[in-house]
């Protein structure tokens, strides 16, 4: 058990303490060592956001779009959890579930086409070994004659129908074939444009040996380390396209700031939820309510007509859908350009 370690002055700031936490700083007046009930809960609480404020933060944030937002700006904000914090705490959660949650990818068509060719060969061996015996047979008398053409006639369909089968494998490897050369012919200018950026082009090489399997691993391991840091580095640009769809309107960019955090702290909950929603009602009532939260959000917070809020709402994700397509293809391409680091 840890005793209490009385103080005259703040140790943090040196303040003289005249009550239970320093009037200057707000740290507690009376120290003692951290039991590890205290750390579990400082740990959950200031970081993770599981605290009794959170209730009352998600409660208007699912249910009453924009409304945290105006609490915020009101000037009430020690009740609910704070919105930087608020959008780390979904962010997360979704990308590990994102992470932790995915299945294995399909096989390709290619691998499919293979193992039937490696089937058709020995069958077609079988089959024109089959073919001589028949026809080096000598018949003995008018029904071993019938019997011997009604063989030769069920061998020739059948070498028939392997020959197509050939057929269609040597068309698919041609195909293969061509487009291989025009890979090789997209390497070659690749190559060509990073001849001067040694790093990249060594980069590059490793990425294009690596197996098409391996090829889509680092994809998807660069979207799922990189993105998270790319949606976060969005919420300005989130907030500057939030500043020029309403000029005028006397808010300062922190407003736009707070409203782009709750939002997208909104979204990155049910999708969250999405990830193990298995119902189609509940997924397609999670869609919709996603769809209209936005532009609900928008006229409750800035103060806009159905029509006004409309055009901006529109304008908003047409540009912001570009942003997130343009962070997620550079989280992809990082992920290559770090292969084998």
């Amino acid at each position: 058990m840890s005793h209490a370690v009385p103080l005259s002055n703040c140790a943090n700031c040196e303040t003289p303490l005249s009550g239970h936490y320093c009037s200057h700083c707000g740290q507690e007046a009376v120290l003692h060592a951290a039991s590890t009930r205290e750390f579990l809960h400082e740990f959950i609480g200031h970081y993770v956001a599981l605290e009794g404020k959170l209730w009352g933060s998600l409660r208007r944030l699912i249910l009453k779009p924009g409304e945290l937002t105006n609490e915020y700006i009101r000037g009430r904000r020690v009740r609910y959890v704070q919105p930087l914090r608020l959008y780390l705490t979904f962010s997360v959660l979704f990308f590990a579930l994102l992470k932790f949650g995915g299945g294995e990818h399909e096989e390709t068509k290619v691998e499919g086409d293979t193992t039937a060719a490696r089937v058709v060969a020995p069958a077609r061996v079988l089959a024109d070994t089959a073919a001589r015996e028949v026809r080096s047979a000598t018949p003995q008398d008018p029904a071993e004659a019938s019997s011997r053409a009604a063989a030769e006639t069920a061998v020739g369909a059948a070498m028939k129908d392997m020959g197509e089968a050939d057929a269609k494998s040597e068309a698919r490897a041609a195909k293969a074939i061509e487009i291989d050369k025009h890979d090789n012919i997209s390497e070659e200018y690749i190559d060509g444009q990073l001849a001067g950026w040694p790093t990249l082009r060594h980069q590059w090489h490793a990425f294009n040996q690596l197996p098409a399997e391996e090829q889509l691993k680092a994809f998807k391991n660069g979207m799922l380390h990189y993105a998270p840091y790319a949606i976060f580095c969005l919420m300005p640009v989130f907030a500057l396209f939030l500043k020029v769809l309403y000029l005028g309107s006397g808010r300062g960019f922190g407003e736009h700031m707070l409203f782009a955090l709750h939002t997208n702290a909104f979204a990155f909950l049910i999708f969250s939820v999405i990830l193990f929603a298995h119902y189609g009602l509940l997924q397609f009532a999670l869609w919709c309510w996603m769809i209209a939260y936005l532009p609900w959000a928008m006229r409750r917070v800035y103060h806009k007509g159905r029509f006004g809020t409309f055009w901006r709402w529109v304008l908003l994700m047409l540009a912001y859908l570009i942003a997130l397509m343009l962070a997620i293809m550079a989280s992809a391409a990082l992920g290559v350009m770090t292969v084998g680091h």
